[in-house]
């Protein structure tokens, strides 16, 4: 299960486009706490302790307690919006959740034991990642971290679906479909013999040609 996370803020009191670039160079993210059948209330965050939580790399898949001038209001965070030049955080949107909420939020997928998968450890295949993330519908307070699926025993040719993996007790993939794959695992890309000839074939009649280029502008030259 994830972590909870944590965020003070302050209630902000103007909206707009002038107040919100006012509250960014004063170091703040203007933001939005919505949902829950209550009105959306406006707030601000500190940058840091912002970029902090985002940087943990489960910022969008983790309940967060927001602390809005002493009172906790329990959250998902559902949008983060960025600089497109700085790349920093510039706006988000909190959703409004209760203790016992079923949500829907995408989780990372973490394949392991790629040393154990002789389809990649003898025989060099390749792991084809298709779903880096399955999106979950999932109790607020059983939402994992990540997914992780195991790739020991796996051999070249091998599709992983839904139906491998291991989901949390109470979480349903909500794309409804068990043969979706996930990741597949082929073999390695090698030049055959011919591949090879027709590489040299062509880097020889490349080299013919530069040279015959050559030859006509030094006749040119002294002609001239």
């Amino acid at each position: 299960m994830s972590d909870t996370l944590h965020l003070s803020a302050e209630t902000r009191d103007r909206a707009g486009k002038g107040a919100s670039r006012a509250l960014r160079r004063d170091g703040r993210v203007p933001a939005v706490i919505y949902g829950n059948k209550q009105d959306p209330q406006g707030i601000h965050l500190n940058a840091r302790e912002l970029m902090k939580q985002l940087m943990t790399g489960h910022f969008m898949n983790s309940v967060i307690m927001v602390d809005v001038g002493g009172t906790k209001v329990r959250t998902l965070a559902k949008d983060v919006a960025f600089d497109v030049v700085t790349d920093q955080p510039i706006h988000v949107d909190f959703l409004r959740i209760s203790k016992d909420a079923t949500v829907t939020v995408a989780v990372p997928v973490v394949f392991t034991n790629e040393d154990d998968a002789p389809g990649i450890k003898r025989d060099g295949g390749v792991l084809n990642v298709v779903a880096h993330e399955i999106e979950l519908t999932v109790e607020a307070s059983n939402i994992p971290t990540e997914i992780v699926v195991d790739l020991t025993g796996r051999e070249v040719g091998d599709s992983i679906h839904l139906s491998d993996v291991t989901l949390p007790n109470g979480a349903e993939a909500t794309a409804g479909d068990d043969t979706a794959t996930v990741a597949t695992i082929s073999q390695p890309t090698t030049l055959t013999a011919e591949d090879e000839a027709l590489d040299a074939e062509v880097a020889e009649a490349q080299s013919a040609e530069a040279a015959a280029e050559g030859e006509g502008e030094g006749e040119d030259k002294a002609e001239g």
